[in-house]
Order: C-alpha cells, then structure tokens, then sequence
C-alpha cells in the first residue's frame, strides 16, 4: 500500500527522467497531479503526452497561482528551490519535496545512501555488485542509471542509492540503514551560496540513518552524531577499530579492516589511491549491513572501474592514456591527478577546462606541479584555469579536443599517463561529458 494521500493533488515540476518516473508511480496509485515545466518543449513531454493524455501540462514559466493549487510540489533535481515561483508557492503554504522522499516512505527494504563531491557512482555500482556477489536481490540507481521511484519493488532486499545534493534538497526525512558522505569539495557554486550551504545539503542524507560512514581524511564528511550511533571509517592511513584502510606487510599494501588485513592493492582492477580509497568505502558501506567479506572481496577483484572515471582507454609507446571525462568539479580532478599520478612511475600530462561552473581552481596549482609534465587546456574558462596554475607547468592552449590529444602525444615520454580530467563540465563543447570522453578516447584510439 502506497504511503501518499490521494485525496490530495500534486504537481510534478520538471520533465525529465525523475519528472517521469514520478508521473508513472502518481498515475499508478491513482493520484490525482499535473505537471509543469520552465522548458518549452521538457525531454519527456512526447512520451507524457501519449501515455498519459489525460494529464496537464503547463510548459513556459511557472505560474504561481497554478502551483498553490497543489498541496505538495514534486521539485526536479534540476530546478533550484530559490526559484522565486517555488518559494512564492512555499510562503503560501505549499510543501516542496521531490522524489527522493516519496521513494524513502515508500521503499519496504533498507537503503544504503552514498552521497559526496566525487566517486559517488563509482561507490555506489561496486555496493551494488558487492551485494549481488552476496546472494542480495538489490536495486540500484538514483542520481545513478534508475531513478528511484521506478526501482520501488517488494522483491527487493537491499536499495543501493546514489544522491546528489539537489536531490536531497528536498528530501527531509531519508531514514537510510546506513549513510554516507564521501567527500567535499566546491562543486556547483553556482546554485550555491557558498560551501557551507553545500555541505548542509549533503549532510541531509544523515537524516534518520541508523548507521553512518565517513572519511577519515575529510572532517567535512563526518556528521553530528547523537551518543549510540553506530559509526564506521575509510581512509588511506593504517585502520583502528571500526575503521577500514591500508596496511603494510613485507613491502605489500593490503586493503584492510581493524587489524586483519583483506586483500593485496594489487589485486584491484581500478588504479590509483582514490580507487582504494573507494575500494575502502564500499568495503565499510557492505559491512555495515552485514555483506561477508568473502562475497565483497570476490566482488572488488573484478570490478573494472565505470566508464569515464579515470577508465583506462590503450598505452601506446609506454604511455597509458586515461578517460576522466567524469571529473565535472575541481575535486574530482585532484582526486584522479593525484591518485594516478602516485601510481604511475612518470608523470602526468594533464587535459582540463570547459565550463568551470563558477569554481575557484586554485586547489589545481600544487598538485598539477608535483604530479604533471604539462596542461594542455580548452574550453571556455581554459584562462581561468591557466591563471589559477601560473608557472608550476608547461601550458598549452587549444580549441579542440582532437588537437589536445595530438598536443599530448607529443608532450608525454614513455612511462607518462595521458589524463582527460577536465576540472569542468562539458556544456561549452559537448552535448555532455559522455560524449566528451568517448571523443576523447575515439581520438586516442585513432593514434597510430
């Protein structure tokens, strides 16, 4: 039975893939709802319109009166709730959520919630398969492949979910079996007011959890936690009780828990310190809801990575060229530059910019010079990026990404690693970053 009054009505407010599935599971329990939509033409009005004929949609700008109709309004990850028609119709009384919290009252199994700046889908897919490798009938999704909604089932036994900030914004009580924060960093300062308002958004996944993990090596992920609180760690440094971490024997890194080394580093499939750090993540997230360490093991020992974060793509002339596309955010970048740039005996030649979002890239400046031959940038904030490094490396400007790649190749010695991690989203030349990093890697390929 579906916890949601149906006397009531709703209004769905945007129309892409959340907006959608919320449309279906509404229309399913017989609720009665609309829908509106800031866009002219939303990516899923032709589907609304010939599967649900019935239902009103208004596209263009928000009409306030139209959305005090409503009793709730179900806000897409996508619009910001300071919208001034949203909170004209939240002054006049009217609940803004989103479907986030609809799937929380409504999901019967135990929701493992992973949040962060970076690395949330890599976490959340290798959970999933973890849980999977264990016997669990899991579902997995979110901000991540499924949204939410469409997952609800009572088949299910464990939810695995990835959210992002925006999505919590509106979810107030998520109520999760265990939560996390992965890590902070500035990321979409340009909804924000600031990185404290960003991290109050984050932290709203705490919200009701029973357990919590966090990161040792990041205050800002650790929450305020009432006396009792079930509460477990990752991190790179050597693990105490209830934490998870490396630890060295006879020159051998382990992936480890307390004090009982788990598996050799070198059996991961994914490179670089932040995929042990991942690794680690994922590792304390199964466990807390009881997933043996045999199944999780089995699990990490054959899990390749996510298409896009930091995916290996060929080596040519001893040089390994890596597709980072997915590093949207200045702390994604570092996590990879740095990661990788451990592991590797050369150095890095680094590919950045695009359309920074507002971002200060500052953070770039040390780490590019400890761990880069050179930048080679494009995109619109490329300056913004080449003022924020100064002098610490060789930069390189140019206007495509095809050119970037030849540039590279010329730039990087055998034992370097080629990285497209570009610190920015995509939006000034791409459709996305999928396309920026499967261009990238067509590019890479077609070296000779």
């Amino acid at each position: 039975m579906s916890l949601i009054a149906s006397d009531h009505f709703r209004i769905v407010v945007g129309l892409g893939k959340s907006g959608m599935s919320l449309v279906r599971f509404l229309a399913n329990r017989g609720v009665s709802f609309a829908v509106a939509d800031t866009r002219e033409n939303p990516p899923e009005l032709a589907t609304l319109r010939r599967d649900y004929p019935q239902v009103d949609v208004r596209c263009g700008e928000l009409d306030v009166e139209f959305l005090c109709r409503a009793d709730e309004l179900y806000v897409s990850p996508g619009l910001a709730l300071a919208t001034p028609a949203l909170q004209a119709a939240a002054a006049r009384g009217v609940k803004l959520s989103g479907d986030i919290e609809l799937f929380a009252r409504n999901a019967k199994a135990p929701i493992i919630a992973i949040s962060g700046s970076n690395a949330k889908s890599t976490v959340t897919t290798l959970v999933g398969e973890m849980a999977a490798a264990a016997g669990k009938r899991v579902a997995v999704g979110g901000n991540l492949g499924t949204p939410a909604l469409d997952l609800l089932s009572d088949d299910v036994e464990l939810y695995v979910m990835e959210l992002s900030s925006f999505q919590l914004e509106t979810t107030d009580h998520l109520g999760a079996e265990v939560a996390t924060v992965l890590n902070i960093s500035e990321d979409h300062m340009d909804r924000y007011s600031g990185l404290p308002a960003y991290h109050l958004a984050k932290h709203r996944i705490f919200r009701g959890a029973r357990q919590v993990v966090f990161n040792r090596q990041d205050a800002l992920t650790r929450p305020l936690l009432g006396e009792g609180m079930p509460c477990w760690s990752f991190g790179l440094g050597v693990p105490d009780f209830k934490g998870f971490g490396l630890r060295e024997e006879n020159g051998e890194k382990y992936l480890a828990f307390e004090f009982q080394n788990l598996m050799p580093v070198r059996e991961l499939k994914i490179r670089g310190a932040h995929n042990q750090a991942n690794a680690l993540a994922a590792l304390a997230l199964g466990h807390a809801v009881g997933l043996p360490f045999d199944a999780m093991l089995a699990a990490l020992r054959t899990f390749a990575g996510l298409e896009h974060r930091c995916q290996w793509v060929r080596d040519l002339d001893g040089v390994a060229w890596y597709n980072d596309s997915k590093a949207t955010n200045v702390g994604a970048a570092l996590a990879a530059i740095e990661g990788l740039g451990a592991d590797i005996e050369g150095k890095l030649v680094l590919i950045a910019g695009g359309d920074g979002k507002g971002a200060d890239f500052k953070d770039l400046r040390d780490p590019v010079a400890a761990n880069c031959r050179a930048v080679v940038l494009m995109g619109r904030d490329r300056e913004l990026i080449a003022e924020a490094l100064g002098d610490a490396v060789p930069l390189v400007r140019v206007s495509s990404l095809d050119e970037a790649v030849q540039q590279c190749r010329a730039l990087a010695h055998p034992g370097d690693a080629v990285l497209l991690s570009p610190a920015c989203a995509s939006f000034d030349m791409f459709k996305n970053y999928e396309e920026r990093g499967q261009l990238f890697a067509r590019a890479a390929e077609d070296l000779a």
